[in-house]
C-alpha cells in the first residue's frame, strides 16, 4: 500500500505541475514561475510529505517530489510527442545521471575534507535531536 500511496502521490503532483506550470509561467515569466512554485508545489508537497502519501523512512535514501515530477514530465511528453522526441533527450538525462553520480561521490569528500580540517563539526542525523524551537520531548514522540 505504501508504494501505491506514493505512486499515487508523485503522478497527482507530476500531473498538476505539468498541467499548470505553464500557464504561469508563459505569460508571466519568471515572476509566474515562482508564482506557480508557491501555489503548485507548496500544497503537494503538504499533501505528499505532511499528509504522508509519501513514506521516506529514516534508514532509506530520500527521494523528493521532483523525480517523480521528471518521470511524468517524461512519459506525458512521450504519449504527446512520441517517442522520437524522448530518444533526443537521451543525452541529456545521461550527463544529468552522471553529474548525480559524480556529485554523490563528490559531497561526502567535501564533508569528510571539511571535517578533518576542523571547519565543520560532524552533526547528528536530524532526527536524533530536536530542531530550533522544539523541545527534546516532541523529538521522542
Amino acid at each position: 500500500m505504501k508504494f501505491f500511496r506514493g505512486m499515487l502521490g508523485y503522478m497527482i503532483a507530476g500531473m498538476i505541475v505539468m498541467s499548470v506550470w505553464d500557464g504561469f509561467a508563459g505569460p508571466y515569466g519568471i515572476a509566474g514561475g515562482y508564482a506557480a512554485a508557491i501555489i503548485i508545489i507548496g500544497p503537494m508537497w503538504f499533501m505528499n510529505h505532511h499528509v504522508g502519501l509519501i513514506h521516506n523512512p529514516d534508514t532509506d535514501a530520500f527521494v523528493d517530489m521532483a523525480l517523480g515530477i521528471g518521470v511524468t514530465g517524461i512519459v506525458r511528453d512521450i504519449f504527446l510527442k512520441g517517442a522520437g522526441e524522448f530518444v533526443d533527450t537521451l543525452p541529456t538525462l545521461l550527463l544529468v545521471t552522471l553529474g548525480a553520480v559524480i556529485a554523490g561521490f563528490v559531497a561526502p569528500a567535501v564533508e569528510r575534507a571539511l571535517e578533518k580540517e576542523g571547519e565543520v563539526e560532524h552533526r547528528a542525523a536530524a532526527d536524533e535531536r530536536p530542531g530550533p524551537g522544539y523541545s527534546d520531548d516532541y523529538a521522542k514522540s
